[in-house]
C-alpha cells in the first residue's frame, strides 16, 4: 500500500517554499518504494475545506527557483482554530475528517510560528505532523535559520544599498522600514548589511532623542544624510511601557501610518533635514529564492522526508550549527525566538557606532 504525505504551506509566503516541496517530494520517492503525495490547497484552510488533490512527479520538477507555493497559502490564526465562527464548522473535527479521508500517513506543514501552533495542535489530536521552518522573520524557536530569511535579507539590503545614493543626493534623511513586527533579526542583518547608521529593533525600544542626535552628529561632521533601518514592530521607551492596547490607541490617536512615518515627522521638525520613509514591504517576500535558501529547502525538505520514512511523528526540522536535525513541535510551537540585547550583531555594530536607538 502507497505511503500517502500530504503537504500544505501556511501563513505568508516566502521564497523556497517551492524549493522545499520539492525536497521533500523527490527524497521520498527515492527512500520509500511506493508514495503518493497529496498536495493542499491554500494552506490549513484547504485542510478544512478539504481542497486537495493528487500531485504528479512532474510537478516538482522546474519549482526550484520559483518563488511563492504551488500550493497556495492562506492565514488562518491559531487562537481561532478551536473557536466555531459563524459558519459553524470545527475546524479541528474538520481538519482530523479530511486527514483521515485522504488517508494520509503522515501531514507536513511548512509555515512560521502561527503554523506550527497548529501543527502541534493537530499532532496532540493525534495526527502524524512534520513541521518545516518557513519565515523571513527567522523567529522560530530551536532553529539558527528559517528558509525564506536569507533571500529577504539580500531584498532588503539592496533596498538599503539603493537608498543611499538617493539620501547622498538630496541630502536627506531615509527611513527603511523593514519586515517584523515582533523580531527584528531581518532589520538588524540588513541594517549591518546595507550599512545603515541606525538600526531600531522592536526588542530595543527607542528615545527619539538619541536618533535625532546622531542625525545632528552626522550633519555637524559634514555628512549630509542619513540611513535608518528599522523594524515594522518599534516601540519608543514610552510606548513599550504600554499594554498592546494602550499603545494602538495612542497610535491611532498620533495620526501616523505606522511609527516610522512619527519617527520622520519628529527628525524633520527638529533637524529641518528633509526625512523620507521607504517601505518595501511584500517585495521583501517576493521573487526567486537566493542560492542558500535553496540549498537550505532542499535540506530541510530530505530531513522532513527521512523523518516519514521513520515515522519519527510530531517533530520540525531545524538547523543547529551547521547540522540539520529536528525537534518536538511541543518544545517550539509558540516560543518565540526574539533578538538577544547581547547579541554578537548587536554589539558589532554598537562597536562600529551604529546607533540602536537607546
Amino acid at each position: 500500500m502507497a505511503r500517502k504525505i500530504g503537504i500544505l504551506t501556511s501563513g505568508g509566503d516566502c521564497p523556497g517554499l517551492n524549493a522545499a516541496i520539492r525536497g521533500v517530494a523527490r527524497a521520498a520517492y527515492e527512500m520509500m518504494k511506493d508514495v503518493e503525495i497529496i498536495g493542499i490547497q491554500d494552506g490549513y484552510r484547504g485542510l478544512i475545506q478539504g481542497e486537495y488533490r493528487l500531485m504528479k512527479r512532474s510537478e516538482f520538477s522546474g519549482i526550484l527557483t520559483l518563488g511563492g507555493t504551488i500550493l497556495g497559502t492562506s492565514r488562518q490564526p491559531f487562537r481561532n482554530m478551536r473557536v466555531i465562527e459563524a459558519d459553524n464548522v470545527d475546524k479541528v473535527k474538520a481538519m482530523k475528517a479530511n486527514y483521515k479521508k485522504m488517508g494520509l500517513d503522515c501531514l507536513v506543514t511548512l509555515g512560521g510560528n502561527g503554523t506550527h501552533k497548529t501543527a502541534n495542535l493537530l499532532s496532540e489530536e493525534g495526527l502524524h505532523v512534520i513541521g518545516l521552518p518557513k519565515t523571513i522573520d527567522n523567529d522560530i524557536y530551536g532553529t539558527d535559520v528559517t528558509f525564506g530569511f536569507h533571500t529577504a535579507v539580500d531584498i532588503a539590503t539592496d533596498v538599503i544599498d539603493r537608498v543611499h545614493t538617493t539620501a547622498a543626493s538630496h541630502g536627506r534623511v531615509m527611513i527603511v522600514e523593514i519586515m517584523g513586527n515582533k523580531a527584528g533579526w531581518l532589520t538588524l542583518y540588513a541594517g549591518i548589511g546595507g550599512g545603515a547608521d541606525a538600526i531600531l529593533l522592536p526588542e530595543i525600544p527607542y528615545s527619539t532623542e538619541k536618533v535625532i542626535d546622531l542625525v545632528q552628529r552626522r550633519e555637524k561632521a559634514g555628512k549630509g544624510f542619513s540611513i535608518i533601518a528599522v523594524a515594522e514592530g518599534i516601540m519608543d521607551r514610552e510606548e513599550a511601557k504600554m499594554k498592546k492596547k494602550e499603545r494602538m490607541a495612542y497610535r491611532a490617536q498620533t495620526g501616523f501610518a505606522s511609527p516610522s512615518y512619527r519617527l520622520a515627522h519628529e527628525i524633520e521638525v527638529t533637524t529641518g533635514i528633509e526625512t523620507r520613509v521607504v517601505v518595501p514591504g511584500h517585495v521583501q517576500r517576493g521573487g526567486t529564492p537566493s542560492s542558500y535558501d535553496r540549498i537550505l529547502s532542499t535540506q530541510f525538505g530530505v530531513h522532513a522526508a527521512r523523518l516519514i520514512q521513520e515515522e519519527n511523528y510530531g517533530n520540525t526540522v531545524a538547523m543547529v550549527g551547521s547540522q540539520v536535525t529536528h525537534n518536538k513541535l511541543s518544545d517550539i510551537a509558540g516560543v518565540p525566538k526574539l533578538v538577544p540585547t547581547d547579541h554578537q550583531l548587536i554589539l558589532t555594530a554598537r562597536d562600529m557606532g551604529i546607533c540602536m536607538g537607546d
